[in-house]
C-alpha cells in the first residue's frame, strides 16, 4: 500500500532538484483506472493536454491552478473533477497532487498505455 506522506515528500524534493521541476510515479494501475502522484516545483506546469474519459486531482501539498476550465486555484485537501476539455496544471508554489483517470469507457480499449517517468 502506497504511503502517501512518504511519496509526498521523495517527490516534491526530486521535483525541486529536476531540470523541469517536476517528478511522477504511477501509483496505481488496474484495468482501466490509474493513479498517480505528480510533483511540481513552484513555478512548473504540466503543459495543455487533452482529458481522459474522467479524471480528479486532489491536491496533497501546495496551490495549483488547472487551465482550460474556468481557472480554479485548488489548495491542499481540496478534490476536483476535471473536465473534457484541455487543460494544463501550474504548481503556484510547490504542490504534490494525486491524479486519478479512467482511461477508457466500457467496450473500449485503454488509452496511453505509457507509464509516467520519475523525475
Amino acid at each position: 500500500m502506497p504511503d502517501l506522506t512518504a511519496l509526498t515528500t521523495s517527490h516534491l524534493e526530486a521535483a525541486r532538484a529536476d531540470e523541469y521541476g517536476r517528478s511522477a510515479e504511477l501509483l496505481v494501475r488496474d484495468g482501466v483506472l490509474r493513479q498517480t502522484v505528480i510533483a511540481l516545483r513552484e513555478g512548473a506546469e504540466l503543459a495543455e493536454h487533452n482529458a481522459p474519459h474522467a479524471a480528479s486531482i486532489q491536491v496533497l501539498v501546495g496551490r495549483v491552478r488547472v487551465t482550460g476550465e474556468g481557472e480554479p486555484v485548488l489548495s491542499s485537501g481540496e478534490l476536483h473533477t476535471l473536465t473534457h476539455q484541455r487543460h494544463a496544471v501550474a504548481a503556484l508554489e510547490d504542490s504534490v497532487f494525486l491524479l486519478t483517470t479512467v482511461t477508457s469507457q466500457p467496450g473500449e480499449p485503454p488509452q496511453g498505455g505509457e507509464r509516467p517517468e520519475h523525475g
